[in-house]
């Protein structure tokens, strides 16, 4: 039986195991600071997003939404219809494509976006104080 071996001294140095346990820390971090709105990461995630594409542009679709938040398409559906049953999201039928929806945010959504970014961005900015802007553009240069 062969044993297994490693080129790192150990998993303080694997920069998949840190970044899992970096990951964990900072779902919690945000489910803490999301835990006031009553909002989920994910909801918070797609809310956001939602408000962010309007700013530059038309309302997205759903399928743009997912794209940008690198959701699934069916849980983004999900989560949009939650967000939406809660009145935080508008969904209409997109003029040039009668299978897609446009989404907007609605003045209590933008109310709650408001509230819950600056919470978020609290957080975030605790978290990372020790990060610099170089850590910033390593984690850019790593996403798709």
């Amino acid at each position: 039986m062969s044993l297994p071996e490693s080129r790192l001294p150990g998993p303080e140095r694997s920069p998949g195991f840190l970044l899992w346990r970096v990951t964990l820390a900072w779902q919690r971090a945000m489910r803490a600071a999301l835990a006031p709105h009553d909002l989920t990461h994910v909801q918070f995630v797609l809310l956001t997003t939602t408000w962010w594409l309007t700013r530059a542009g038309e309302p997205p679709t759903q399928r743009q939404l997912a794209d940008q938040a690198g959701t699934d398409t069916m849980m983004t559906s999900q989560v949009v219809r939650k967000l939406a049953d809660r009145g935080l999201l508008a969904r209409a039928d997109d003029p040039a494509d009668a299978r897609a929806k446009r989404l907007e945010v609605t003045p209590a959504g933008l109310e709650l976006v408001a509230k819950a970014l600056k919470d978020v961005e609290a957080a975030d900015a605790e978290f990372f104080a020790t990060a610099d802007d170089g850590f910033v553009d390593a984690l850019a240069r790593l996403g798709p």
